[in-house]
């Protein structure tokens, strides 16, 4: 059976899309694989590359690239070469190449990434740092930066209303 793109029905395009994140990843090398039943809490630590099918709670670094599948839920800070999110995700990401945020993705944290790639229907919250340098920067970083820079702001447009107000 040959369906169009917008002819697959449902969870065919899921599918689709994470059989050729699996080929892509599979063809850089080994793949380290969380199944749909497991759930970690702590450190992953992966050699090569990394798919997440489950619930990882923690900090995840790769020397490869990491995907998180549509069925995924993942609270962590994600080291890697390349991540692709299809699932559910809070925490920061910080690659040294492109952060994609797949069709039904969630992200809510701030990237930092060399390229950022955020389909159609994918949910993003948070920060884009455009690093051409490759990450080299803390993931935690931004969120701080921001909420320094908020701050002042917030501070100069106090000070700047009250003296609007006062004669």
């Amino acid at each position: 059976m040959i369906f169009k793109k917008d002819d697959e029905p449902d969870g065919q395009a899921e599918r689709a899309t994470e059989r050729r994140e699996d080929r892509k990843m599979t063809e850089n090398g080994e793949v380290t694989i969380v199944g749909a039943g497991a759930r970690l809490d702590g450190n992953v630590v992966s050699a090569g590359s990394l798919r997440i099918d489950g619930q990882v709670k923690g900090q995840i670094n790769a020397d490869g690239d990491v995907a998180l599948s549509p069925q995924s839920q993942v609270e962590a800070d994600i080291r890697a070469q390349n991540v692709t999110v299809a699932g559910r995700f809070k925490g920061n990401i910080l690659v040294k190449g492109k952060a994609h945020l797949a069709r039904g993705g969630r992200i809510e944290g701030n990237i930092t990434s060399k390229t950022l790639v955020v389909e159609e229907g994918g949910v993003f919250h948070g920060q884009s740092i455009m690093d051409a340098g490759g990450g080299s920067g803390q993931a935690g970083a931004p969120q701080g930066q921001q909420s320094g820079t908020q701050t002042q702001a917030a501070q100069q447009s106090t000070e700047k209303t009250e003296q609007v107000k006062v004669p």
